[in-house]
């Protein structure tokens, strides 16, 4: 792809986004059914496109390039294409996150301030692997209009082009060019350089890849990174319970960044859960990588320092045993990545503590850190996880994809009348009333 291809595209993204912007939520929302459909329609040449990804990766792992959780990440199936067209509907019927009054206040009689919320404008994203992230990322910003520049990796080549047709192909009459596909590899530098065309750049990737994101571009980035995910099992736990949430979060499904990487076990329930769990994870196949104390209850690989802080996106679990909450808390906030974390326990005081000391996007009490997921918080889906702390923080959805004007309605006012001694003054009233196309609508 040369420069003048993504830069193109890019340019028509930033017109087609003025006009996206403008469309009605029946729009949207009717394109997104027709993509749902269209999901349905094609699914045999999906599957097809798939099987070509699976098959190169699969060969790749062979030679030790790629690790089995991605080739699990890249699998696609009926089942799982069902799950994505019940995404896609479930975007699709979401509030209309445009338009919204945020805020009204009254500076005067007859001078109202709005804050309304407005797409953000053009996204971009640089995914890996998951060719179902392309189908959610493209709903999530049609539905909150904004256009969406997509860039895959190359073990999913046949399958992101394929789904992309299928969304293009599904909303060919909604507004020309507010979605495009850019497959080069050197594409991801030039899109880093567009500042003037692209508002928001969305990596989803190793802490490395995102790093050098943000580290070479000036337009924002949501990052979102790896998932060093902890269950801590409290002295007060139901043991029945952790064990129970322990294996979910390990074993539904490994290679997602939301399940647990390490488990932490109070001293004092540690000679009961610790052979429960060990049981329960051997069965499965889940190696366990333990400190001294675990090894000392059960049958593990010594963990090292850098198991702590390590994200395997397979069927590994380190096992910390601990002294108090307070060692708990600091182990989590010295090796997690501020992504999600639970504990588990029946005392409410302790998972107060915990989950106001934690730092982290999501934190659960009595609850699998598989929850940390868009479509289950009830967002539609996600466009990513975001690990930081501005603008948009855990499970992005469309709240996370649009920002807002300020909108004035007045009736001839002019500064001078505010200005001076005997200047009028603000009232700065708050009300209850939506900026409805320059109507006032009380309420």
């Amino acid at each position: 792809m040369t420069d003048t291809d993504t830069i193109t595209k890019a340019r028509t993204a930033q017109r087609a986004a003025l006009d996206l912007a403008q469309t009605t939520d029946e729009a949207r929302r009717n394109a997104l059914h027709a993509i749902a459909d269209a999901l349905d329609d094609n699914r045999t040449r999906i599957l097809e496109a798939n099987e070509k990804d699976v098959e190169e990766a699969e060969a790749m792992r062979q030679r030790g390039e790629y690790s089995q959780a991605l080739v699990d990440r890249l699998k696609l199936d009926d089942e799982k294409i069902d799950t994505i067209a019940e995404m896609v509907r479930s975007v699709a019927a979401q509030d209309d996150p445009l338009g919204e009054t945020l805020e009204a206040r009254r500076l005067d009689d007859g001078l109202e301030l709005y804050r309304v919320s407005v797409p953000i404008g053009v996204i971009a994203t640089v995914f890996e692997s998951r060719p179902d992230a392309l189908v959610q990322i493209a709903a999530l910003s049609l539905k909150s209009g904004n256009a969406v520049i997509l860039k895959g990796g190359s073990e999913a080549l046949h399958s992101n082009r394929v789904l992309y047709d299928v969304v293009r192909e599904a909303t060919a009459d909604l507004v020309d060019g507010w979605a495009h596909l850019v497959e080069a590899h050197e594409a991801v530098d030039e899109v880093l350089d567009m500042d003037e065309e692209i508002d928001l750049l969305m990596p989803r990737g190793s802490t490395e890849f995102v790093r050098h994101i943000q580290d070479n571009t000036k337009i924002p980035v949501l990052g979102h990174t790896e998932g060093v995910c902890h269950v801590y099992v409290d002295e007060a736990a139901d043991v029945e319970m952790a064990t129970d949430i322990a294996y979910d979060a390990k074993v539904q499904y490994p290679a997602v960044c939301n399940a647990a990487e390490t488990l932490l076990v109070h001293e004092d329930v540690a000679a009961e859960f610790l052979p429960a769990i060990a049981d329960r994870y051997e069965d499965a196949g889940v190696e366990i990588r333990g400190d001294e104390r675990t090894r000392s209850t059960v049958d593990a690989i010594e963990a090292t320092e850098t198991d702590w802080e390590t994200e395997y996106g397979d069927l590994i679990i380190s096992i910390r045993v601990v002294d108090s909450l307070t060692e708990a808390m600091d182990h989590v906030n010295t090796f997690g990545s501020k992504h999600t974390e639970s504990i588990v326990t029946e005392d409410a005081d302790h998972a107060d503590v915990f989950m106001r000391g934690v730092d982290a996007a999501s934190v659960f009490h009595n609850a699998s850190t598989r929850f940390a997921d868009g479509f289950r918080y009830g967002l539609g889906a996600e466009v990513g996880i975001s690990t930081g702390k501005i603008h948009a923080r855990g499970p992005v959805g469309l709240d996370g994809l649009t920002t807002y004007k300020y909108y004035l309605e007045g009736d001839g006012q002019r500064v001078a009348t505010y200005s001076g001694a005997d200047a009028a003054p603000f009232s700065h009233e708050p009300f209850d009333g939506d900026w409805n196309h320059g109507r006032l609508a009380d309420e």
